[in-house]
């Protein structure tokens, strides 16, 4: 009796689980201290050698989102009443016989599938091919046209593959320049920096300079040694200002990138008619500043050029993305200690990927160009409600909700009500959601392993980290993967499944489970010691499993032994070896991008006066539109406000607080007016991801305490960058009035 009480003691006592936050792009690690299945605290851990100790508010909503309510646990049918739970066969067998039906009435054309943000923060990104392909799907769509695709194209067109991410050397650069990014409130974007911040204090500790340049008084640009504000749409006139200086001044210092570049004369002359005159009246930057610039970057002996979601969802996103790789080329800082480098992720996914490919399919209707296989989201609700052959008349979503991510979202909201059946894995019902037929959610992301895949590219350190799953799932539940691999079994061919988990070993994950997939993914990855696989074996699999084992190099089981991570070293020189062009050369004078300027040249206009453009914003307490439902996330004051400049206010007699409209030519939202000289005149600033008082919604807390107003819902889906179709977030035109008393 005593032994089983000292027993029953020792069993109850607290207990330490070391994983990484997968709540944004950083990558913080954290230590949950638990006791009998209940979450006691969240911290950082400071032995992660990758974040140091750092995490941001968001990590304690990890222990809310595995206890939240509203979060559904079981497969959700929806009835005429209602909602109700079924079991997963019935849901299985009710999505294959639908998705089968319309596939062979209509043909793969008339299905769609979209692809949202949290997609990539989990490994069953590995199995999202094989299920595509099974699917039929023609028509892809994914969070990716309304965030990073600009930067995507650019470096498939320069480096040969989508997933080749030049990241700041953060640690060693003597100078960073930041344009539309706001890494205080994302925790760095397209970077993954845990402890961003600190690193970038650490550049002004060693005596380097940080500049902002965003139509806002950022939290980053505050911390900042130089602010530029400037006018939205308007960067790459910027950028290509300053490279125009850097020739006409004789400031361009290739250095060892020399003979890796190509048209250097052609993207002079190209870019001849941006000078800093030229520019400073449209970008509302003085045209000396604009020189100071470019000279201190170009004079810099380590710099790195950034941009992110502010610089690639404007009107000339294209030729921005493609500018911020040219200036990093034309300063000899691309692949140079201190500039912008190549991770050297454990998990190779640009060996395992496609590299990409532009324009090789145009949607249906307005006939944009799609990337990889993947059409700009800014057309999918018009792919839905147009009639005729094609037609979207069936939807696949994984973790998105493009009713508040996607552009015009009242348009969104009609199109998806539209359709025939609609089958969403996700873990609430939420705006997008409630228009499905079927809802699978997978397990909380605390009842599964995790290791993070998508964002390995993104490093700006090298290091490995994974984790076993802190709590045991429930009975009868499905980690997405296993949602997804059922799925791929019941609409594909065993055949065309093999055919496609060639390809990524999406084979291993479907029938060995998904750390076994990670464990050959890791061995046979850049530390692994460069196993091979055996020629032995009848089947992929069989091929996989009678691989040689490398003794010293990295694998599941070194991870299992170091649970804070592994320091895989500084980010390494490799452009070399890395570069997937042709005769392995940076074509610097595109044709995809020489052919935007003289619709850019067009634009060279001043701003018209009383003339307002919107902007987004984030905060670092949010993410998107899906961490709402945290009462201690969303508490305190409003941050879904309109924030306008004072002498603006002035002219539209707007005082803070006022209830303001802010119209478009897709609709109008009504919110409160925050007055602030942080933004600059003709600017109206709008945060992402509000916008949850719609019908059916069944998030309590994001419903009372944070419902706000959509910003998507006076962006215009037909107001687009021609050279990729990222839908304009930043910048599009709009009137503000206050609201009547």
């Amino acid at each position: 009796m005593i032994g089983t009480l000292a027993k029953e003691a020792v069993m109850s006592q607290p207990a330490q689980h070391f994983r990484i936050c997968h709540l944004c792009e950083a990558m913080c690690g954290v230590v949950i201290e638990h006791q009998d299945g209940e979450i006691l605290s969240i911290k950082g851990d400071k032995a992660d050698p990758f974040s140091r100790g750092h995490i941001c508010p968001k990590a304690v909503a990890l222990k809310d989102l595995h206890e939240d309510p509203d979060r559904l646990r079981r497969p959700m049918k929806r009835v005429a009443t209602g909602w109700v739970e079924v079991s997963w066969e019935e849901a299985f067998d009710e999505v294959e016989k639908n998705l089968k039906r319309i596939r062979q009435q209509t043909g793969g054309d008339s299905i769609g599938v979209y692809l949202g943000n949290p997609t990539v923060h989990t490994p069953a990104l590995l199995a999202v091919p094989a299920f595509v392909h099974a699917l039929g799907a023609r028509q892809r769509f994914s969070a990716t046209s309304v965030d990073q695709l600009p930067t995507m194209v650019a470096n498939q067109q320069l480096f040969g593959h989508q997933l080749l991410f030049p990241v700041p050397d953060l640690d060693r650069t003597d100078f960073l320049l930041i344009v539309g990014g706001n890494p205080a409130a994302s925790n760095g974007s397209l970077m993954s920096a845990g402890d961003v911040m600190g690193r970038i204090k650490g550049i002004r500790d060693r005596g380097g300079r940080v500049v902002v340049v965003d139509p806002r008084l950022t939290e980053t640009a505050l911390k900042a040694d130089d602010h530029v504000f400037i006018r939205p749409g308007t960067d790459f006139f910027l950028l290509a200002a300053m490279a125009s200086e850097m020739f006409d001044r004789g400031l361009v210092r290739l250095r060892d990138l020399e003979h890796h570049v190509e048209g250097l004369v052609e993207l002079q002359q190209a870019l001849a008619p941006f000078t800093p005159d030229t520019v400073a009246e449209v970008t509302g930057v003085a045209a000396e500043r604009i020189r100071t610039l470019a000279a201190d970057i170009a004079m810099a002996e380590r710099a790195a050029i950034y941009g992110r979601v502010g610089a690639c969802t404007q009107e000339f996103g294209g030729l921005t993305a493609w500018m911020l790789h040219i200036l990093n080329i034309l300063t000899g800082n691309l692949d140079r200690e201190g500039g912008m480098m190549f991770a050297t992720p454990p998990l190779d996914l640009v060996g395992l990927g496609s590299p990409g490919s532009y324009g090789k399919q145009r949607s249906r209707v307005r006939q944009l160009p799609a990337f990889s296989g993947e059409l700009p989201v800014s057309v999918m609700a018009e792919e839905i409600l147009t009639p005729g052959e094609g037609q979207i008349r069936a939807l696949v979503t994984h973790a998105g909700n493009p009713v508040l991510s996607t552009p015009n979202g009242k348009q969104m909201d009609h199109a998806l009500a539209s359709l025939e059946f609609m089958v969403s894995i996700d873990i609430y019902i939420n705006e997008t959601t409630r228009h499905a037929h079927f809802i699978l959610p997978p397990v909380s992301p605390l009842e599964r392993s995790h290791m993070e895949v998508g964002l390995s590219p993104l490093m700006v350190r090298n290091a490995a980290k994974w984790s076993p799953a802190l709590f045991e799932a429930p009975e009868d539940s499905r980690q997405d993967w296993q949602i997804l691999s059922e799925l791929t079994q019941r609409l594909s061919s065993t055949n065309a499944v093999q055919r496609v988990a060639r390809r990524g070993l999406q084979l291993v994950v479907d029938q060995l489970g998904l750390d076994t997939g990670l464990d050959l993914l890791l061995r046979t990855g850049p530390y692994g010691t460069h196993a091979t696989l055996s020629k032995k074996g009848s089947t992929p699999v069989q091929k996989l499993l009678t691989m040689v084992r490398p003794k010293d190099g990295l694998s599941l089981k070194k991870l299992r032994e170091n649970p804070h991570g592994i320091d895989l070293g500084p980010l390494r020189r490799q452009l070399r070896s890395r570069l997937e062009t042709k005769r392995r050369r940076i074509p610097l004078a595109l044709p995809l991008y020489l052919d935007d300027i003289p619709r850019a040249l067009e634009r060279l206009q001043p701003r018209q006066p009383g003339e307002l453009r919107v902007i987004g914003r984030r905060h670092v307490r949010s993410n998107n539109s899906w961490m709402h439902n945290s009462h201690r996330l969303v508490k305190g004051p409003n941050r879904c406000t309109a924030m306008l400049h004072p002498d603006d206010a002035a002219l539209l007699g707007i005082a803070n607080g006022m209830s303001v409209r802010v119209q478009s030519r897709v609709g109008a939202i009504e919110l409160p007016a925050e007055i602030t000289e942080s933004v600059m005149p003709g600017v109206v600033c709008v945060p992402h991801g509000f916008g949850h008082a719609r019908a059916g919604v069944q998030l309590r807390v994001a419903r009372k305490e944070a419902a706000g107003a959509s910003l998507n819902d006076i962006t215009d889906e037909r107001f687009v960058d021609a050279i990729t179709g990222t839908a304009v977030l930043n910048g599009v035109s709009v009137r503000v009035a206050p609201m009547a008393s």
